[in-house]
């Protein structure tokens, strides 16, 4: 436990005292339970008990993984000969697909945005380029102007890990970016000054560096105005999305979104087998009944 992040102690801490009360309220001992009582358990976890409504089935996974360290350490310590938990498989985890929009409801939040003023004009600009290039929201909000290709049409892109790579928009965001530089973007700082001074692509009121928050707190609300409950991230995902739909193959979408392990993209072929499924539902719905 030593190496381990201060977080992951708590977690632990936590998930030990649910199963310590767990076993008093039974009047059980941990030195004393079996397999079939770490199983109950764990059925006890999924449904409504131990710190509210019940745990999916990665918290499930985790909170078995803790009772195997935890017996392992009474089995070393000499308090029992056996470990209840070591031979229990983890709970089958679900995928949980990225929340993803069609083209049509991308389409129609971008163009709900009010560009009659600088602000507006830079939201449109920004999301319209997370959407074209696919990019994180952190990707986004550390942009520098000189990131920018316009003659190429690519965005130098710092993602995870200080990782540096290269990212395309089409001329959709080419066009807003630059109403948004040559138009909107002094305007926002005050003076103008500091706008023009600072490197950032993306600034708020005083020209300051927008933050990932209000980025977060921007694409709330104009998708609130706009009718639509998703996320900032569903456009990065609609991006990838879309792309494996028009026929891009995994490797491409992969280096395009910065992953570092394909198994990360390999999700969205999932998002597209749905997509595929309800196209097939609404327009063959005989087959369904």
């Amino acid at each position: 436990m030593e190496r381990k992040s201060l977080a992951t102690k708590e977690t632990y801490c936590l998930e030990l005292r649910i199963f310590l009360g767990y076993l008093e309220e039974r009047g059980l001992s941990a030195a004393a339970v079996d397999k079939a009582g770490v199983i109950e358990y764990i059925g006890f976890r999924r449904g409504a008990g131990g710190g509210g409504g019940g745990i999916e089935s990665r918290s499930a996974a985790k909170a078995l993984s803790i009772l195997r360290s935890f017996f392992k350490f009474l089995a070393d310590e000499g308090f029992r000969s056996d470990n209840p938990a070591a031979s229990l498989e983890s709970p089958v985890q679900r995928v949980k697909l990225p929340e993803v929009m069609d083209r049509q409801t991308v389409a129609g939040f971008l163009e709900s945005i009010d560009t009659k003023t600088p602000l507006g004009l830079r939201d449109r600009c920004l999301f319209e380029l997370i959407y074209s290039g696919g990019l994180r929201v952190s990707e986004a909000a550390a942009l520098d102007i000189r990131d920018i290709d316009f003659e190429g049409g690519i965005i130098r892109v710092k993602g995870k890990g200080k990782k540096e790579r290269l990212a395309l928009f089409g001329q959709e965001a080419a066009a807003w970016l630059k109403l948004y530089i040559f138009e909107a973007r002094a305007k926002i700082s005050r003076g103008g000054a500091a706008g023009r001074l600072s490197p950032a692509l993306f600034i708020g009121r005083g020209g300051k560096r927008l933050s990932r928050k209000g980025i977060w707190k921007n694409y709330a609300k104009a998708a609130g105005l706009a009718g639509t409950s998703s996320r900032v991230h569903a456009l990065r995902h609609s991006f990838a999305t879309e792309l494996l739909a028009g026929g891009a193959d995994l490797r491409t979408v992969q280096e395009l979104l910065g992953h570092a392990d394909i198994a990360t993209t390999q999700i969205y072929t999932h998002v597209n087998a749905e997509n595929l499924r309800e196209s097939h539902r609404r327009y063959m719905p005989k087959l369904w009944k």
